[in-house]
Order: C-alpha cells, then sequence, then structure tokens
C-alpha cells in the first residue's frame, strides 16, 4: 500500500509515519516545516524516520537513510500545482491529512494562516484525490470543533455549528468540504476528531510541554480557569493506532441514510466523522499532579481565568469507533506523562 501522510515532521504524523513504515506500507511524507515552533524539533522528528534536514530542498524527493520504503518532500499544501504534480507522479493508494496550522489561541491573532493551510490547502488535498482514484482520505479534525456544546460526552451525533474559535472554525470546514467530495466525487473520506494529544516529541505550545519545561526550570505555570478545566487527554499511541484502524477500513455509504433520521457522522456517501480521545477526563489540577509526580517536583501555579477561543471541558465518546472498528484507546494518563518526561529529559539533558 502506498499512502501519503502530510505533516510528518510534526508530532502525529512523525509518529504515523513510523508506524506505516515498520508494518511495511510505502511511505510518502510531506511537510512545510514551517516555523510556527521550534524548527530544530521537527527537524529532529524527521531525523527519526532517516530524513537528514541538510539535504532538504523544496519541492524534492528525499529518500530515507533508515527506511528503504519511505520518501519525503518539504511542500506547502497551499502550493497546488506542486500537490497535484505529486499525486500525480506517485500514485498513491491512500492519503492521510495531519498538515494543519494548529493551536486555538494562536488562530486569535493570526486568522489568514488558518484560512491558508488549513482550508485552502486542504481544498488543494481533495482536489489531488480527486482526480487520481485515491482509495480512502483519513483527514484529522479536532475535538475543538463542539465549540459551544455543553453537553458531556461530546459525540459525533452532536451538531457542532458553534465553533469558538478560527482554528476549530477550519475544521469544521474541513468536515464539510470533505462530505461535498464523498458525494459529488465518491470519494471515501474519514474525518478523525482529536482529543487532546500527548506523548514524547510533543509540540511546544502544548500544556504537557509548557508545564513540563516551567517546573523544571522553577518558573510559575498559567493555570487557566483558575485550574477548572477538563480535558480528555489521549496518549499519541493511541492515537495513531485509531488512525490505522480506520485507514484500514474506508468510509462506506449508506444507500439508507436520511438528514431527518440518520446520524450526522455518516451519510448516503461514502463519509464517516469518528472522535478519538481516552473518554475520561481529567481535572486540570489532577494532571498537574501526575506531571509533579513524574518530575519529583512542585509547580508553582498561576492562576488565571478562561481565554478566549478556549472550552472548559472535553470528553469524547468513542462507542462508534468501539462499535465499528472494535478499537478503544486506554493508556493510562500516568504512563503516558511517564514517557513524555522521560524523552523530554533525555532530549533536552535536563
Amino acid at each position: 500500500m502506498k499512502i501519503l501522510v502530510t505533516g510528518t515532521a510534526g508530532f502525529i504524523g512523525m509518529h504515523l509515519a513510523k508506524k506505516l513504515l515498520d508494518r511495511g506500507d510505502e511511505v510518502v511524507g510531506l511537510d512545510s516545516i514551517n516555523d510556527y515552533y521550534d524548527v530544530n524539533l521537527k527537524k529532529d522528528r524527521l531525523r527519526v524516520t532517516g530524513i537528514e534536514p541538510n539535504n532538504i530542498k523544496y519541492g524534492q524527493p528525499i529518500k530515507s537513510i533508515n527506511y528503504p520504503n519511505y520518501t519525503f518532500l518539504q511542500l506547502n499544501l497551499e502550493d497546488k500545482e506542486s500537490i497535484l504534480n505529486l499525486f500525480k507522479d506517485q500514485k498513491f493508494d491512500k492519503v492521510v491529512n495531519l498538515a494543519a496550522q494548529a493551536g486555538v489561541r494562536y488562530s486569535l491573532t493570526n486568522p489568514d494562516v488558518y484560512i491558508q493551510s488549513n482550508i485552502v490547502g486542504f481544498g488543494n488535498v481533495l482536489e489531488a484525490c480527486r482526480y487520481n482514484d485515491i482509495q480512502h482520505l483519513t483527514y484529522a479534525s479536532s475535538s475543538s470543533i463542539y465549540g459551544m456544546n455543553t453537553e458531556m460526552p461530546f459525540s459525533t451525533s452532536q451538531n457542532v455549528d458553534h465553533p469558538v474559535s478560527v482554528y476549530a472554525a477550519s475544521k469544521k470546514s474541513n468536515e464539510l468540504m470533505a462530505h461535498t467530495y464523498s458525494h459529488l466525487f465518491d470519494l471515501p473520506t474519514t474525518g478523525l476528531r482529536f482529543f487532546t494529544v500527548y506523548g514524547p516529541w510533543g509540540r511546544p505550545d502544548m500544556a504537557l510541554f509548557l508545564f513540563t519545561k516551567a517546573i523544571l526550570e522553577g518558573k510559575p505555570i498559567q493555570v487557566f480557569n483558575y485550574g477548572e478545566m477538563h480535558r480528555d487527554f489521549t496518549f499519541v499511541g493511541d492515537i495513531v493506532e485509531g488512525v490505522l484502524n480506520v485507514l484500514d477500513n474506508p468510509a462506506i455509504p449508506n444507500p439508507n441514510w436520511t438528514l431527518e433520521t440518520g446520524d450526522v457522522s455518516k451519510s448516503k456517501a461514502p463519509y464517516a466523522i469518528y472522535n478519538i480521545g481516552n473518554s475520561n477526563p481529567i481535572r486540570l489540577m489532577d494532571f498537574i499532579k501526575v506531571i509533579e509526580d513524574c518530575l519529583g517536583l512542585e509547580a508553582k501555579l498561576e492562576l488565571l481565568p478562561l481565554q478566549p477561543g478556549d472550552v472548559p471541558a472535553t470528553f469524547a465518546d468513542t462507542s462508534p469507533l468501539e462499535q465499528e472498528l472494535g478499537y478503544k484507546p486506554d493508556t493510562p494518563l500516568s504512563y503516558g506523562v511517564g514517557q513524555f518526561v522521560d524523552w523530554y529529559r533525555n532530549y533536552y539533558n535536563v
């Protein structure tokens, strides 16, 4: 199976690419390698899969020194001509789109970046899939899409028409665009709403990374909503297993589906949406305690109000994933945080 994975210099993308390569798939990785956060971390992720960053030239394929079945290109999703040519030349079987401009708070001050990367870029991926007989497009959505929803747990059968950040709105648009292409062009698409992913090689703008760094440096950590937040923290290994399960089982149409009686996460078209989360929301103060225990250090807290664009709680209903694909994330928080802390200490020599 020849698979394109976008975002392979990213956190989830690196882990997914490695898993696909280890099981024997042929993988082409793509990433813009932008400077939203530390580029050196992105380059070191690439090195994990045998890609030497110093040899990268925009738009030119580079082979892995560790995996003969891995090729990487630096490309922007917004570069439509290059994306279309890549699909035409490589003749992929399936596509996993993880490349996106991430971050809820950053989207409040830099909305244009999200529109270009997450909407224009995703539109280019859809167009390329349309014209190149792609068997299945799996793409990253987000738990942020639930926005103003307060009914817990968050279910894919709920209405998600009220996002509270540009980032969330861009992910909602991806689901709408994907359904349209599934309907018009019979392209199987599956969107995955990830819930607060954490683990080794994680993003520096995420809570676990920020808290660990601050605690080790003896600096206070910013605790929003005065600690009264709950997050459904999901280990990156569980996310990857979920993506693999979905990738191997393309969405199928339901000819009996109707808008009046059907689940909004399915369709007459080959289209599906799933949550991937641990289904175990953790209070932020309890999360901090787990980090303290793993580090053997006590955090200094700076309690702050809820930030614009944030939601106070997330909680994934993953029952469709369990019932239809037989998969349920289950990594305990203490294990996952421990894995991250071990990686962080080793990577930064602290």
